[in-house]
C-alpha cells in the first residue's frame, strides 16, 4: 500500500519524459501536488494529464534549467502559490543523453571538452545545485524538507564516459556535504541510486550492437524510483538518512513495492546477477539470489583508495 502525501508540494526537475515523468506519476497519484519543469511542452501536458487521471494535481511550468532566470522564476512561483511551502525537491534534469551515446566509444581527449561537459554537467550537476540552494532558501525556514539528487553508480567507478562519472560523483559529495549543513534545520537531503531504467530514450535508442544493452535487459520501468521516493517522502525520520546514498533495490526490499505487475527488475548488488553481467554464467547458477554484495565491498570498488 503507498503512503498518502496529500498536501504535500513537490517540485520534480525534468519531469517530461524518463525517471523524472515516472517519478512525478507516483508523487502525484499518491496526492502530492507535483510541479514538473521541462523545456518541451507537450511532453509536460502528457505527464500532467496523466496525473490527473490518477488523481493527481500536477502544475506545469515550461522552463529551461539552463537559464538561471527561468530557475529563479520557479521558485519564486513556487514560493508566491504556497506560501514558503515545499516539501519535496527531485533534482533530476538533465540534458546529457544524447552526447553519452554520440560519444559512446570514444575517449575524452576526442571529444570537445567544453561542449560535451557543459551537455552533461551544466543542467544536471550545476542545475542540481542551483536548485538545490533555492530550495534549501525555503524549506530551511520552515524546518522540514527532502531533497533528492538522482544520481548513479557512475559516481563511484567508470560509466559511460569521464564527464558522466564526474558529474555522478558530485551529485554524490553534494548531497553528502549539503546534508551536513542541512541537518541541523532539520532538512534531509539524500542520492538515489536507480538501477538500469528502461526510458523512453534507451528502448528507441539501444540496439544489440550497443555494448551497454545487457545492462539494461530486465532493467526498472521508469516508475519504481517514483514507489521508492514516495516511501522516503512519507517517511518521518527521513532525517536518519541524510547525506547516504539510497538504492532503488535496497528501498523495494524495505518498503515492498514492485513493479506494476508484480516483478522487480534485475538486481545487480545481488552477487549472482553481478557475476552474470561479468560472464561467469556457471558461477552465478551456484550463488542463491539472498546473497547480495555488501555495501564495504561495493565501495572498495572505487578507484578513489
Amino acid at each position: 500500500m503507498s503512503p498518502s502525501l496529500a498536501g504535500k508540494i513537490c517540485l520534480v526537475t525534468g519531469a517530461g519524459r524518463g525517471i523524472g515523468r515516472g517519478i512525478a506519476l507516483q508523487l502525484g497519484k499518491a496526492g502530492a501536488t507535483v510541479y514538473i519543469t521541462g523545456r518541451t511542452k507537450s511532453n509536460l501536458d502528457d505527464c500532467a494529464a496523466e496525473i490527473k487521471a490518477r488523481g493527481g494535481n500536477p502544475i506545469v511550468v515550461q522552463m529551461d534549467h539552463s537559464k538561471d532566470e527561468d530557475v529563479e522564476s520557479l521558485f519564486q512561483k513556487i514560493n508566491n502559490e504556497n506560501s514558503g511551502q515545499l516539501d519535496v525537491l527531485i533534482n533530476n534534469a538533465y540534458a546529457g543523453v544524447n552526447t553519452i551515446f554520440q560519444t559512446g566509444g570514444k575517449k575524452f581527449y576526442d571529444c570537445d571538452p567544453t561542449e560535451t561537459w557543459d551537455c552533461i554537467n551544466g543542467v544536471g550537476l550545476r542545475g542540481h545545485y542551483h536548485c538545490t540552494v533555492l530550495a534549501s532558501r525555503l524549506m530551511v525556514p520552515r524546518r522540514e524538507g527532502l531533497i533528492i539528487n538522482i544520481s548513479s553508480p557512475g559516481g563511484l567507478k567508470y560509466l559511460f564516459n569521464v564527464a558522466y562519472g564526474i558529474g555522478k560523483a558530485g551529485c554524490d559529495r553534494m548531497a553528502a556535504d549539503c546534508a551536513h549543513e542541512l541537518k541541523s534545520s532539520n532538512v534531509a537531503m539524500i542520492s538515489l541510486w536507480p538501477g538500469a531504467v528502461k526510458t523512453e530514450y534507451v528502448q528507441e535508442n539501444m540496439n544489440d550492437k550497443n555494448p551497454s544493452k545487457k545492462m539494461f535487459d530486465g532493467g526498472e520501468t521508469i516508475e519504481y524510483s517514483g514507489k521508492a521516493v514516495v516511501h522516503l517522502a512519507a517517511d518521518k525520520e527521513i532525517i536518519k538518512r541524510s547525506g547516504r546514498i539510497l538504492m532503488t533495490p535496497d528501498l523495494s526490499l524495505e518498503f515492498g513495492f514492485t513493479e506494476d505487475d508484480g516483478s522487480k527488475p534485475k538486481d545487480f548488488w545481488q552477487l549472482n546477477n553481478a557475476l552474470e553481467m561479468k560472464g561467469k554464467t556457471w558461477l552465478a547458477y551456484c550463488i542463491p539470489n539472498f546473497i547480495r554484495i555488501p555495501k564495504w565491498m561495493i565501495h572498495m570498488t572505487s578507484y578513489k583508495f
